[in-house]
């Protein structure tokens, strides 16, 4: 049966507009990632500037219910980290799991950070 309470949490037509703006606007590291996870290629469909309640998470892949962000300088800050921290533990709190890399992760070990995302995927 279909949960119209569904439409409430994701993709909220309000956010359109920055999730639209946030595809066209990706860090060299969103790029390099999205390549890589983009038309299935790990088994599975990923969405990109996917909306959850208020959130925008940088990569979304509902079949696992995993979300996947890309941390830039910005997320070392005190300030960014816990707001992070608390946006987290929100999205966590609906069942969906999170994995964090750094932009130098993903340009400097994309493999490692690729089947990071294989095995939370497997479990």
């Amino acid at each position: 049966m279909y949960n119209r309470d569904v439409t409430k949490i994701y993709n909220m037509k309000r956010h359109i507009d920055t999730r639209r703006r946030l595809r066209k606007n990706m860090t060299v590291a969103e790029l390099i990632l999205w390549t890589a996870l983009k038309n299935n290629k790990l088994g599975l469909r990923f969405r990109r500037q996917y909306g959850v309640k208020a959130f925008v998470l940088d990569f979304y892949c509902p079949a696992r219910k995993l979300a996947v962000e890309v941390d830039g300088g910005i997320h070392q800050t005190d300030r960014q980290s816990a707001l992070d921290k608390d946006r987290q533990r929100i999205i966590e709190n609906l069942d969906i799991k999170f994995l964090r890399f750094t932009n130098e992760q993903i340009k400097h070990n994309l493999t490692a950070v690729l089947k990071s995302i294989k095995d939370s995927l497997s479990n």
